[in-house]
């Protein structure tokens, strides 16, 4: 009884929720008080899918259901990425008979690194993703190897485990795993490769496993690439699937020599989320020939980068997670690669730690915002209610102090920029604050 009771809840939450543009994680959370072991109770597809990680997660999710769904099967996974259990729970009991038995192929889910214990505690998934792990949101996820063990009671001996190879952290889960059960994917050293590390700190600088010295043979950004401890010998593994070749100028990524993918976002950060996304699939029995024809040119719909025009400006708006340094560090990089035409910035804070409130900016100190300080970015913008702490860090960087102004009020900065130039635009902010900007009327959005 209280079983179809908490799937009749679920539903008809969900539904009014849908009426009013909400609820994606309160039904799950009313269905968990009614029947708090529902999720063991639901018979669930023969592939059950997890993606976690600090960066990426929504991106590599999306990809591998539009994959799948490609190769005839029947997909549904959290499209809104409410990734902790209550919205785990809200989508299995959606798609769920009322007798409990969903309707898929497939269950893939996003799951948020630091809750999947609890999400995956009365089921497994048949595949587990862990795409990285770096320093993120610091009043929620504290350091990386705390989340670590946060996650790691997740990873059931039955899963199999799909590990990025370059990441010295993430690779850290296939200890003590039966190695047939780990696959591992990564890339190979290519033009985008440096043999110094970039970014304003090395966590790769000591092993996770014995805190020993860690030697690179070289680096593809931050701390993933070829590593190496000196002391207890913990070193990036063999690849099953690997990027042989990334042309980011040309736009081009090769994966095991022979599939050629055309990147419709040119960053070291979409090649990672579609080498992870392909290794999944693979291990699904996916052919090689289908991903490749859904993933080239493959424009993500969950708005990571949109383009826009603000008067005579072509707008490109490149949406990073907040108190997530090295997803600042990959669209600052963007913006300095992609073109050497002359541009203006915006750079955004407008909202810190949206669930916490505690208006902590510290983690500004971790971006290489002199990646910035370069000829073609004429003037940069920093805007929000936070443009004053930006302005500190800026004044700590070697970017002239006259290639810079404040402008607290987005619309302000919006209505200067309508009113006079006509040089490209990106506009580097979080998906909390990005919304402020592509609200105003002057603001036309584009098709990527």
């Amino acid at each position: 009884m209280r079983k179809f009771l908490a799937i009749l809840v679920c539903k008809a939450g969900r539904f009014v929720g849908k009426l009013v543009g909400k609820g994606s994680s309160l039904p799950g959370k009313y269905a968990l008080k009614i029947c708090p072991d529902i999720l063991s109770r639901v018979e669930l597809p023969p592939h059950i899918i997890a993606v976690t990680g600090s960066n990426g997660k929504t991106s590599t999710v999306e990809m591998i259901a539009a994959i799948l769904r490609a190769s005839g099967k029947t997909v549904v996974y959290n499209e809104e990425g409410s990734n902790q259990i209550e919205g785990v729970t809200t989508m299995v009991l959606t798609h769920a008979t009322m007798g409990g038995r969903m309707k898929a192929d497939v269950l893939l889910i996003e799951s948020d690194e630091r809750y999947a214990a609890r999400s995956f505690r009365f089921f497994h998934p048949t595949e587990f993703v862990v795409s990285n792990l770096y320093r993120d949101q610091l009043t929620r996820n504290g350091h990386p190897e705390w989340v670590f063990d946060a996650l790691r009671p997740a990873m059931a001996p039955e899963t199999e485990l799909i590990l990025n190879a370059d990441d010295p952290l993430s690779s850290c889960f296939a200890e003590g795993h039966d190695p047939k059960k780990v696959k591992w994917f990564g890339m190979d050293e290519c033009s985008i490769s440096t043999k110094e590390p970039s970014g304003m700190y090395r966590d790769g600088a000591y092993c996770p496993i014995c805190k020993g010295h860690m030697e690179y043979d070289y680096y593809h950004y931050n701390q993933i690439g070829a590593y190496r401890c000196t002391k207890c010998g913990h070193q990036k593994p063999a690849t099953d699937y690997t990027a042989t070749a990334v042309d980011l100028d040309r736009g081009v990524l090769t994966i095991d020599g022979g599939v050629e993918i055309a990147l419709a976002f040119r960053s070291i950060y979409n090649v990672y989320n579609i080498l992870a996304a392909y290794a999944a699939c693979r291990e699904c029995g996916v052919d090689s020939g289908i991903i490749q024809k859904v993933i080239s040119n493959y424009i993500l719909k969950n708005g990571r980068m949109q383009k826009f025009t603000l008067g005579q400006h072509h707008g490109t708006l490149l949406t990073s997670k907040h108190e997530n340094s090295v997803a600042y560090d990959t669209n600052l990089r963007y913006i300095r690669e992609e073109t050497h035409d002359p541009c203006a910035v915006m750079v955004i804070v407008d909202a810190v730690s949206r669930k916490y409130f505690t208006s902590e900016t510290s983690w500004l100190w971790d971006i290489n915002f002199d990646l910035l300080n370069c000829g073609h970015v004429e003037k940069i913008l920093l805007c929000g209610r936070y443009a004053n702490d930006l302005a500190v860090r800026f004044s700590f960087t070697g970017i002239p102090e006259g290639k810079w102004e404040l402008y607290p009020d987005i619309r302000e900065a919006a209505a200067l920029l309508e009113s006079r130039g006509d040089e490209d635009l990106y506009v580097v902010t979080c998906f909390s604050d990005r919304d402020k900007l592509l609200d105003l009327p002057a603001v036309k959005k584009e098709a990527l």
